[in-house]
């Protein structure tokens, strides 16, 4: 069984590119037997315990403790998690600790540095909250 798997839209993107690829060919093939086809690629028998597995790798990086980078108000960032509780499935809270203080008022008159930050995140790795420009406030690196 592969240890490097894809985050979950990265393996629905594969199932896509595969049905895509096989139409060309004159072959149809359904999104579930796409799924089920990436799956047995990376080792797995079938789809749920593919996706079962790329839950678990992701969400463990997301512990007490752990390092994470992504973009914050989409500004570059590194930190150590500080607190990390589970809301509801795939979803958690998180207190990250930044290595540097992010700027989150994009005016040159004034600053408001923040190096502590509170997050939900989903099952992708980011906020549902956006900025004006429809980016999330926070997008974690898979």
């Amino acid at each position: 069984m592969t240890r490097d798997l894809p985050t979950l839209i990265d393996a629905k993107k594969l199932a896509k590119a595969l049905r895509k690829r096989l139409a060309d060919e004159g072959v149809i093939l359904g999104h579930s037997q796409a799924l089920e086809r990436i799956a047995q690629d990376h080792g797995f028998r079938d789809w749920n315990g593919f996706h079962a597995a790329i839950e678990a790798h992701q969400f463990e990086a997301w512990s007490v403790g752990a390092r994470v980078t992504g973009h914050y108000l989409s500004q570059p960032f590194a930190a150590k998690i500080l607190s990390s509780e589970q809301l509801r499935p795939g979803w958690f809270r998180m207190i990250l600790d930044l290595d540097e203080a992010v700027d989150v008022v994009r005016f040159e008159s004034f600053s408001n540095l923040r190096k502590q930050i509170r997050v939900e995140v989903g099952p992708a790795g980011h906020s549902k909250e956006r900025t004006s420009d429809g980016r999330p406030h926070v997008e974690l690196d898979p």
